[in-house]
């Protein structure tokens, strides 16, 4: 192997990737029946018909939901749709397949021709999507061991028939770390436009990738590799890692890569082969005869193209030259649509820089701190727009100190405003200048070494007797009042 990897180092090697997405779409039911699309929970085959259990005779429907959101995919990667296209079978056998075909589509795909622009390796890629077309899910199959100790599998067909998108792109990716950023990329734009959950624990957003290994002098050495089995960004990075080591060796020390489908090992951290690469032959594609084709018509796209939300890459451009904020804040922001919708919603159009900063502060540092520790999912914040919204506008009227609204936090109840949650737990800023002069004086008496300090030239002591005067009243004292104090205390002590 040592040998392998130095003959390896004397060619230079460019690695080729492209990557095929299916991603399921967010609609009640599924792709061709009326059963219900949410089958992560159910019961083993509760969600079937005679449509999605392939029962001969069954006559499929076309879900018109599922055909929008992959329409208004495509618009969002910049595709063109054909005004005309339609459904083809697509031929194996499989025991989680029940009809012995999949309903998918071949040479009329929905959406064709377009780009996904995303950042990586401070850079900007261009990667070409070659189409974007519908299909339907398979069933699940359930590997266990009975009663008897018999290895058995299951199947189960809730999942059968779940509408599902395949995302084609060029092969336009050089790296691992390409590959990666394109998929959080296109996850992200799939969740802003509400296509999918982008889940990939769930099987909602799942990869596959097809990889292989020139010269940089253009000489094309070995075959398309196709990965499967990756079920995260880190797997998918993993996997490609090694794959480019292993075909490099294998082409430097004179073998040849052969076209095959590959499985990720993620326990081993390897690749292994499963099988010869299909062909498209092999699939026996013909025109589904149960269903029409398509004909979309421009109108129908313009309406489609209405409910196109701001993509991420636009909003945190904006966001960063709105709002003057950074590009790495804008990121944090903008990474999950309802996130940024709050921000907006609290800051407004008008906003100051340092309002918007203050806001932003509070979401990345203080909200997503809490929303990490309560377990909850990235688009979900703990607290709302008008919950926000009460908590700053409170701090800007001195209501209550940045300590107090740091304690009040994690206290505030669901959907309760902070100002009322502030005054139930007695967090309001304290007006009372005596009883604030109370706990400066009390300071004062047990810090004498810090009053020595700033009594000597050392200004910067001041700031340990603020921070015990204001833990004195709970947080609830006011620093600027608490300062004005302690100095005129101070003067009349020296």
């Amino acid at each position: 192997m040592v040998a392998t990897e130095r003959a390896a180092t004397n060619m230079t090697f460019e690695t080729v990737i492209g990557l095929e997405v299916h991603a399921q779409l967010l609609t009640r039911s599924k792709m061709y029946c009326g059963c219900s699309a949410r089958y992560a929970d159910a019961p083993p085959n509760t969600h079937v018909c005679p449509v999605c259990a392939g029962l001969p005779g069954a006559m499929p429907v076309l879900n018109a939901a599922a055909i929008e959101f992959a329409i208004l995919t495509g618009l969002a990667l910049g595709c063109a749709v054909p005004a005309f296209n339609k459904l083809d079978r697509k031929n194996y056998v499989y025991p989680d397949l029940p009809k012995g075909y999949q309903i998918s589509q071949y040479d009329l795909p929905l959406c064709v021709d377009g780009v996904m622009e995303f950042d990586s390796g401070g850079r900007t890629v261009h990667a070409g999507i070659t189409r974007v077309h519908v299909e339907e899910d398979t069933g699940r199959l359930v590997h266990r061991i009975d009663d008897a100790g018999h290895d058995v599998s299951l199947v189960d067909l809730n999942r059968s028939g779940v509408p599902l998108m395949e995302i084609v792109g060029e092969p336009d990716l050089r790296s691992p770390e390409e590959a990666r950023d394109y998929l959080m990329a296109l996850r992200q734009t799939l969740r802003y436009i509400g296509a999918s959950t982008g889940n990939m624990e769930e099987g909602a957003f799942r990869c596959d990738a097809n990889v292989s290994t020139r010269r940089t002098d253009g000489e094309i050495l070995g075959a398309k590799v196709e990965i499967k089995n990756m079920n995260s960004f880190r797997a998918v990075e993993r996997a490609l890692r090694f794959e480019e080591r292993r075909q490099r060796g294998v082409l430097a020390a004179g073998g040849t890569i052969p076209q095959e489908t590959r499985g990720w090992i993620e326990d081993r951290g390897v690749t292994v082969s499963q099988r010869t690469k299909e062909q498209a032959h092999d699939y026996r594609y013909f025109p589904e005869p149960d269903l029409p084709p398509l004909a979309v018509t421009t109108e129908r796209v313009e309406a489609v193209r209405q409910r196109l939300p701001e993509l991420p890459k636009a909003r945190r451009e904006r966001f960063a030259s709105i709002y003057g904020l950074g590009a790495a804040e804008a990121a944090v922001l903008t990474a999950e649509r309802p996130v940024a919708d709050v921000f907006e919603e609290v800051v407004g159009s008008s906003a100051s820089p340092e309002a918007a900063r203050t806001a932003a502060n509070w979401i990345v540092n203080d909200l997503m701190g809490l929303q990490r520790e309560r377990g909850l999912p990235p688009d979900r914040l703990p607290l709302d727009a008008p919950q926000l919204k009460d908590l700053l506008d409170a701090l800007t009227a001195g209501e209550l100190t940045a300590r107090a609204a740091k304690e009040l936090l994690p206290r505030i109840a669901a959907g309760e405003l902070p100002r009322a949650a502030a005054s139930r737990l007695n967090l309001l800023s304290l007006d009372d200048e005596a009883a604030v002069r109370a706990a400066v004086e009390e300071t004062i008496a047990a810090s004498p070494a810090a009053v020595a300090d700033y009594q000597g030239g050392k200004s910067a002591a001041i700031g340990r007797l603020i921070g015990e005067t204001i833990k004195r009243t709970g947080g609830r004292a006011k620093p600027d009042q608490v300062r004005r104090l302690l100095e005129d205390a101070l003067r009349m002590e020296q």
